[in-house]
């Protein structure tokens, strides 16, 4: 008695073993590990039951007969149902993907981000007496003096002038006559590299992808949306890059 009563307090034991090496050697979770430790114990102990008799042999050939049976019934039904299992698990992951993406527009000052989810807009300053601060941290007075800081950088002045339309309605009447909105040509070349961080892209992209991304962004930074003309710009030159490379 006290012999048997041993054995089944040692299958958990083993039960842990057990899990700990297929852990280590298919790389489970923590979750995982904790419901293959459930059902290897479970098994173990049904088993030793069974052997001992104290179970009769039809308590597993039953539930697995059971199931075979629902199996073979419903497999025409099954193999229909596949594809769109596979199609609904595709949309799943590129859901998962598409989660906090961002794009990115670099200039001499900033490196602004934007976060695809939310639609906000923030950035960090690069050089001057700001540097290494975002956007975000410094008050009204703070970033119309990063504003002046910039005139020397058109596509520094542009972003700064569309984070500040964003955040700061009233930030031209602090400002005067160089608060006007700047039309100055953009400075920056375009290179695959910058029109996959603005459109938030990574590899190789095809078609469709671009143009999701593309669409999705005018609807956050268009100007009549509350974007600017220069955001709008340089997505719309990010995308016809990336297009044109592909034809």
């Amino acid at each position: 008695m006290i012999v048997r009563l041993l054995g089944l307090l040692l299958l958990p034991i083993l039960a842990y073993y057990l899990v700990r090496s297929l852990r280590n050697r298919f790389t489970l979770t923590p979750r995982q590990s904790q419901i293959l430790f459930v059902i290897v114990a479970a098994l173990l102990i049904v088993g030793v039951l069974v052997v001992l008799g104290r179970l009769p042999i039809h308590f597993i050939f039953a539930p697995i007969g059971a199931a075979l049976a629902f199996i073979l019934r419903f497999l025409p039904t099954l193999l229909r149902l596949m594809p769109f299992w596979g199609m609904l698990k595709s949309r799943v992951v590129n859901a998962q993907a598409n989660s906090n993406q961002s794009s990115t527009i670099r200039t001499r000052f900033l490196d602004m981000k934007l976060d695809h989810d939310s639609g906000d807009l923030d950035g960090q300053v690069l050089e001057g007496q700001f540097a290494s601060q975002s956007l975000s941290t410094l008050n009204l007075e703070q970033l119309i003096a990063l504003y002046r800081e910039c005139a020397t950088d058109s596509d520094s002045v542009q972003v700064l002038e569309a984070y500040l339309d964003r955040t700061q309605a009233s930030w031209r009447e602090h400002v005067g006559d160089s608060g006007q909105q700047s039309t100055a040509e953009s400075e920056s070349v375009m290179s695959r590299e910058l029109a996959l961080e603005i459109l938030g892209l990574e590899g190789e992209p095809d078609k469709e992808a671009v143009i999701k991304a593309h669409r999705s962004l005018m609807q956050k930074l268009h100007p009549d949306r509350g974007g600017s003309s220069y955001l709008a710009q340089k997505i719309n030159a990010a995308k016809d890059f990336l297009l044109a490379q592909m034809r």
